[in-house]
């Protein structure tokens, strides 16, 4: 009775905190605009069965790709036996889901091989981190905070599935010492306890319960802890992939705001008249954290900061600044940074400072070609350009801020209704002397 009511205890406070932490990153969702209306569930469940189930963006590095599949798989497959020790833990029954029989097996059979699979991936994980020089885990972005906050997590995980194996090797040692019968199929376990040839039945209990009571707790911590961890992307990067645009990547989403201005002054009815309000005009583009829409920062808290887009991006290969990882980042942190105080002091609250300029630069905004390698790239379907193009929207719209090639381009539109410096009348002088043969 006394370990439910310290497991009971523990699970309240570790729910708390935990519920705590996403209250308050919906309360910043709320200043965000709107994106996409989200439909078409049919298409979306099949893209996250493709690219968030089935990893297959991952697989584009074969390798690599192949050992983070063994982690995500893993975890999706031992949930099933941290949630039967929940149970245990607050009803005091051992094994509770044993009646689901040869199903039961097959899960801690697999929870079992995978624990060993997942544990030797983060061994290779850990050692790229640590020995190699991995260029894409580099770049001004990727401080040194942010390799320690990966590798503390790494260990973490580590550290769940040593003491998953050492307590499924102390149950079925001390379940074998007494006689009595072992409950599911444990693989690797049983080989392992099969390497141990002396001990005493009251060695191993003590084994399975410290190893029963590391897992859960370290559990709860590492629950707790994502949140504030680029390994966010754990409970993130599922409804990330859901929630995708489903829009061709290349598509660049239209200003709401403006479609509804011009069809106003398009409107005799409504062309002189205040759009109903007398509220000042919404800004035009993103300047700030809350100007981006909540799929932007959605897109920010589940990103992984692997690296692969930035990786990919032709103006960061060609020494640009730009790098789309670092744009992901940037609004994470802004957001950190502005919410709260936009909790306490309202939206409309300004410290002088924001995502464009103080985090975000011109220049990396102007290095974007809009090819869209980033976002085809990313394992998660984080759209990258969507966010830098509306940045690069407030830049001309508000501030008439660009650099003169693009200002010499605006001008030609405007004077001659296209992109090239002649007039309409000499659009086709190219042509005047050009013969055409038809046969």
């Amino acid at each position: 009775m006394t370990k439910q009511i310290i497991f009971a205890l523990t699970l309240l406070i570790t729910l708390g905190v935990f519920f705590y932490t996403i209250r308050r990153f919906i309360s910043f969702f709320k200043f965000t605009r709107p994106a996409f209306p989200v439909k078409d569930f049919g298409k979306r469940i099949n893209v996250m069965l493709k690219v968030a189930f089935g990893q297959t963006k991952i697989f584009r590095r074969p390798v690599i790709g192949f050992f983070h599949a063994l982690v995500f798989w893993g975890f999706c497959v031992i949930i099933f036996g941290s949630i039967e020790m929940v149970i245990d833990g607050l009803t005091g029954t051992e094994r509770v889901l044993k009646f689901l029989g040869p199903v039961y097996n097959i899960i801690m059979a697999s929870g079992d091989i995978f624990g060993l699979l997942v544990a030797i991936s983060i061994i290779i994980f850990l050692s790229r981190r640590i020995f190699f020089h991995i260029k894409r885990f580099d770049g001004i972005e990727m401080n040194k905070i942010t390799h320690i906050d990966a590798n503390i997590a790494l260990s973490i995980i580590l550290l769940l599935m040593l003491s998953l194996l050492s307590m499924n090797t102390g149950y079925i040692e001390y379940k074998t010492i007494t006689g009595e019968a072992v409950v599911g199929l444990f693989p690797v376990s049983t080989f392992i306890a099969g390497l141990i040839t002396n001990g005493h039945a009251e060695n191993y209990k003590l084994i399975y319960e410290a190893s029963w009571w590391t897992h859960i707790l370290l559990i709860f911590l590492f629950a707790n802890l994502l949140p504030y961890s680029k390994h966010f992307h754990v409970f993130m990067s599922i409804p990330n992939v859901f929630l995708s645009r489903l829009d061709p990547l290349g598509k660049l989403p239209n200003m709401d705001n403006i479609t509804r201005e011009v069809k106003l002054m398009l409107n005799p009815d409504t062309a002189f008249t205040a759009s109903g309000s007398d509220a000042p005009p919404e800004r035009f583009g993103v300047k700030d954290a809350e100007d981006a829409s909540w799929k932007n920062y959605f897109d920010s808290l589940a990103c992984t900061q692997c690296g692969r887009c930035t990786a990919v991006c032709p103006a960061n290969i060609t020494g640009k600044k730009l790098s789309p990882r670092k744009v992901m980042m940037d609004l994470r942190a802004r957001m950190k940074e502005k919410g709260p105080l936009m909790v306490k002091n309202g939206r409309d609250f300004n410290d002088n400072r924001s995502l464009l300029r103080d985090y975000i630069s011109e220049e990396e905004l102007w290095a974007c070609t809009t090819c869209n390698a980033c976002a085809k790239e990313c394992p998660i379907n984080i759209n990258h350009p969507t966010l830098i193009v509306d940045m690069r929207r407030y830049l001309v719209m508000e501030e008439a801020s660009a650099p003169g090639e693009i200002k010499a381009l605006f001008n030609n539109i405007e004077n001659n209704g296209a992109p090239w410096q002649y007039s309409a009348e000499d659009r086709m002088l190219w042509a005047k002397d050009l013969e055409m043969n038809f046969r």
